[in-house]
């Protein structure tokens, strides 16, 4: 399983949101080029960076930040945020974006979200799926533009239509986990994998610590995707090495 280092940019700055509300940010004053400098040092391979302005508005407003990742970084970059026309999937590729991210399309209008996948192929396209958990534990809503909004659609029906579609790369963000260091929804991952064992699943949301990594690589999931916890030094630059060199 692969470790992907997040970094969440609001207004230019590194943050996090506390289950996805942008009312609760914690900033940090680290530069996001010099934060992706240590993850690669470590031994990182891909770097995730998300636009949460873009992801509210529907209009990518820190591309400058993301270009410029792309281009100094030293990593293959995973990229989304306000992704919702052929023009702004196509600038995030032509500036080096290995990978991008849909998620309100992928969610409210899959059939826009399969035609860019025919477009660009899928190794270049990763289909984010935002869920919230339902009172039965077992039924997942997808959520849109920014977490903000309910679709009605579940993350099973969505997987269906994605797996019909050809899709490589499924993100999926337990957004009742993200950012709360509570540890990662194992048995959403587990699901997952045993439904759609096909696609390469990115699990996201969660991880408190580097105790989390085995118990979620065991669920079968291709890599994760973990943010506050490196931050914050719940897993620390030695720890994401070992595990990197590990693997």
């Amino acid at each position: 399983m692969e470790i992907i280092p997040a970094i969440d940019l609001l207004g230019g700055r590194c943050v996090r949101l506390f289950q996805g509300d942008f009312a609760r940010v914690t900033s940090y004053a680290a530069d996001p080029l010099v934060l992706a400098a240590q993850y690669l040092a470590a031994g990182a391979r891909t770097l995730h960076v998300v636009d949460l302005d873009g992801a509210r508005s529907g209009v990518a407003v820190n591309q400058a930040a993301i270009h410029r990742l792309a281009d100094e970084s030293g990593l293959v970059l995973q990229a989304g945020g306000g992704i919702r026309s052929p023009e702004s999937l196509k600038d995030l590729l032509a500036a080096g974006v290995s990978r991008v991210v849909i998620g309100s399309v992928a969610i409210t209008d899959p059939d826009t979200a399969c035609r860019w996948l025919d477009q660009v192929g899928p190794e270049r396209l990763v289909i984010g799926l935002d869920v919230r958990c339902g009172q039965d534990h077992g039924s997942f809503e997808a959520l849109a533009h920014g977490w903000q909004q309910g679709s009605g659609r579940s993350l099973w029906a969505l997987g269906d239509h994605y797996a019909k579609a050809g899709a490589r790369y499924v993100l999926c963000t337990d957004v009742g986990r993200d950012g709360t260091l509570s540890g990662p929804n194992c048995d959403l991952y587990t699901e997952c994998v045993r439904r759609f064992p096909d696609f390469r699943w990115i699990a996201s949301g969660g991880v408190s610590s580097a105790a989390d990594l085995p118990t979620l690589a065991a669920t079968g999931v291709s890599a994760v995707v973990t943010g506050k916890a490196l931050l914050d030094g719940q897993i620390t630059m030695q720890e994401l090495s070992q595990f990197l060199r590990a693997g």
